[in-house]
């Protein structure tokens, strides 16, 4: 067996790596994965770049930022599979709701700016996350400028529910269940999903390091071909209530079962329809959108970014090679 251990945040679209591990879909590999449960995508990353994880859970725009940042090579990334599109969701608190009720969000900024109050505070998980740019599009056709009406901070998924109900923050945009669990303890509404702002957008990959891939790929080999396996089963509808309660574990995502059960219901797709190719279309919207916020140095060279971190070749090949 070859001893691996992925990093995941609590979110229902960790699931591949949660059923691939409860289903034996690893060891099936020859694999010995351990799950580490991350406070947050940074320290994610981080541990990523510096080898205490062999691979993660990640957000697909935080793995082509993290290549174009890297000043080394173990802190490229490479994406080889992604692992699902859709589930995440925009929320307000109810006070702010209960304002949008009365009128437009718009009109609710300029009546805090006229009174003197300080700006309306959304939060993101990450800088580089579909979160933020799908909060961005829905500020935008409200005609609210993302970057001079509101403040955008970063805060890591499972703390969101946590400050929304104690005030430090007006609205978020987080993956499943934590729209859901905001709306079951009455801290928030949702607004929209990104299913309907970002349909079918890119979300989170399987992200490795360029450096722990050179050395042996034979272990990605069979991490691609049992979270494929694990995909699929995730997907089938009949599985549904069993992964519920399998990510409502406390080692998992650790919320109750129902809340994790909507998004599974209505929007989380893991493979069907091509969802788990980690494509370049994906890979060059993502880096479009990333130049629209000027997250992005003038004269980088995108078309080769986006081949060298969006590597569907690799999942083909684990895929067409023997078990």
């Amino acid at each position: 067996m070859t001893a691996l251990t992925l990093g995941f945040i609590p979110l229902t679209d960790c699931a591949p790596l949660m059923v691939a591990r409860e289903k034996g879909f690893f060891s099936d590999e020859g694999l010995a994965v351990s799950l580490s449960r991350e406070a947050s995508w940074a320290t994610l990353r981080d541990k990523v770049v510096f080898g205490a994880l062999d691979g993660a859970h990640m957000l697909g725009p935080m793995a082509i930022a993290a290549t174009l940042a890297a000043d080394r090579p173990s802190a490229a990334m490479i994406a080889p599979m992604a692992l699902n599109r859709n589930g995440a969701g925009i929320t307000v608190s109810t006070a702010l709701a209960e304002q949008m009720r009365e009128r437009p969000l718009a009109a609710v900024i300029a009546a805090r700016r006229a009174a003197g109050a300080p700006p309306l505070t959304f939060a993101v998980v990450f800088p580089f996350s579909i979160h933020n740019y799908a909060l961005r599009d829905w500020l935008v056709a409200a005609g609210v400028d993302p970057d001079r009406d509101v403040s955008i901070v970063v805060v890591p998924p499972p703390r969101m529910v946590e400050q929304l109900a104690d005030g430090r923050i007006d609205g978020f945009c987080v993956g499943a269940p934590w729209n859901a669990v905001a709306m079951a303890t009455g801290a928030g509404e949702v607004q929209a999903t990104t299913s309907t702002l970002l349909p079918g957008a890119p979300d989170k990959v399987l992200g490795v390091s360029g450096a722990w891939m050179s050395r042996d790929q034979r272990p990605l080999d069979g991490l691609l071909r049992a979270l494929t396996r694990a995909g699929v089963w995730a997907d089938a509808r009949e599985n549904r209530e069993e992964l519920a309660a399998l990510l409502s574990r406390p080692d998992a995502v650790g919320v109750p079962a129902a809340a994790i059960a909507r998004a599974l219901d209505n929007e989380i797709v893991f493979q069907a329809d091509g969802a788990s190719v980690p494509s370049q279309a994906d890979a060059l919207w993502i880096l479009s959108q990333m130049q629209r916020w000027e997250q992005l140095a003038a004269g980088v060279d995108v078309a080769a970014i986006a081949a060298r971190v969006y590597r569907a070749d690799l999942l083909e090949k684990a895929l067409a090679g023997p078990r």
